[in-house]
């Protein structure tokens, strides 16, 4: 991802699905714009057949520490995604990305892969288990709690 992807970022994030899980859109679109230059994150577009239709992002767990993840080994990597275009949700293309993504962090050697959806959300916490993420503990992470999920294929 590049600056010139924000503008269709900041769109994405202000559908309904992104912006139930995500929060306020202004407010997420400026931690993007500030982790853009940040060496320690890797932002991606996600692309099917050459259409944008996703943003992912990792990190290493130890660099934006949180309690959920205080645990794993030097090296872990945490993802954050969503879908922005709508017409992608439900497809199955959430789970087949997310699930390539978590292969190559594990073909590169990183110790463990994770992400922590919000319990409300159901069908992101589907689509990880069917792209080989397994259940882990309840945390609240500030406003919201969450559940730690790993990748265990």
């Amino acid at each position: 991802m590049t600056g010139t992807d924000m503008p269709m970022v900041r769109r994405w994030l202000e559908t309904p699905a992104a912006r139930r899980w995500w929060g306020n859109p202004i407010k997420e679109a400026a931690f993007l714009v500030e982790d853009l230059d940040e060496p320690a994150m890797t932002m991606l577009i996600v692309e099917h057949r050459g259409i944008a239709f996703a943003f992912a992002q990792h990190y290493n767990v130890h660099e934006w520490p949180q309690p959920q993840f205080a645990h794993l080994p030097r090296g872990s990597r945490a993802i954050d995604v969503f879908i922005g275009n709508p017409a992608m949700i439900g497809r199955g293309h959430g789970t087949a990305f997310v699930r390539l993504l978590a292969q190559q962090l594990r073909a590169r050697g990183v110790p463990v892969v994770t992400l922590d959806p919000d319990i409300r959300n159901t069908r992101a916490r589907r689509a990880y288990a069917r792209a080989g993420f397994s259940y882990g503990t309840i945390k609240s992470q500030g406003h919201r709690p969450a559940v730690a999920m790993f990748f265990t294929e």
